[in-house]
């Protein structure tokens, strides 16, 4: 897919699904910024990726000021953009009991306010045509015990995304969703232990936990021409997982 000369921004870009993806865009073509909270983050991605085309800016995106932050960034740049990746986000898996407001209120500031109020911050950079992806998880579908936070606000960004699409049509931007299963990325080994990590690939159809740059050519995809007619759609990339774990 060519992307050159398109502009990109993927919020939570320095590691795993985020940065492979902005991997992918670079490779074909793309200028992509790229936000994260903290600075070294942002420079060790920086070093990953190695190139001219890539633009860094420290936001935490779970606040407003941290969207202002990257708003002011893209509109000093005096460029449109043609993709908006919105795909910062955390997870804390815990039983109902343990569910403490300081858990809950990060999880929805990162997940559902911060990617709601990006979306509505950055419409007037956004090109008439251009696409928008949401970054959300199977977690929105299954009913797995210890994520029901986690799940509820990827459930909350599903809605949000397929309304958007509607609200959005009229500027010919399409909105979409991708929904990945379990992946291999520093995120996952943040928030499982290491011997879980087997029983999660054998609860997928192909009895392997996913490769980030496998979710980046979902979102290249989407995010392309070859797309052009789809639109508040959600892409599930999971190995089989969901239905697997049905069967």
């Amino acid at each position: 897919m060519n992307f050159t000369n398109k502009n990109v921004v993927i919020t939570g870009g320095t590691t795993g699904i985020g940065l492979a993806t902005a991997k992918a865009f670079i490779a074909a073509g793309a200028n992509v910024w790229i936000t994260g909270r903290k600075a070294e983050n942002l420079q060790k991605a920086a070093a990953q990726i190695n190139s001219p085309k890539l633009f860094t800016v420290v936001s935490d995106t779970s606040k407003l000021e941290g969207i202002s932050v990257l708003e002011k960034a893209v509109s000093e740049s005096g460029q449109q953009l043609d993709v908006l990746f919105l795909n910062a986000g955390i997870g804390v898996f815990e039983p109902m009991e343990k569910v403490t407001e300081e858990n809950f209120d990060a999880q929805f500031n990162t997940n559902v306010k911060g990617h709601f109020f990006t979306l509505q911050k950055l419409l007037p950079h956004l090109k008439d045509g251009s696409a928008v992806l949401f970054t959300s998880s199977t977690a929105a579908t299954a009913a797995n015990a210890g994520s029901l936070i986690y799940s509820a606000t990827k459930g909350a960004l599903n809605k949000i995304a397929q309304i958007a699409a509607n609200e959005l049509a009229g500027r010919k931007i399409r909105v979409n969703i991708v929904s990945p299963g379990p992946v291999e990325t520093p995120g996952l080994d943040t928030v499982i232990p290491a011997e879980a990590k087997g029983f999660l690939a054998g609860a997928t159809a192909l009895q392997r936990l996913g490769d980030p740059d496998e979710i980046a050519k979902t979102v290249l995809f989407l995010a392309s021409d070859a797309a052009s007619f789809i639109t508040g759609t959600e892409i599930v990339a999971d190995g089989g997982y969901l239905n697997y774990a049905l069967k």
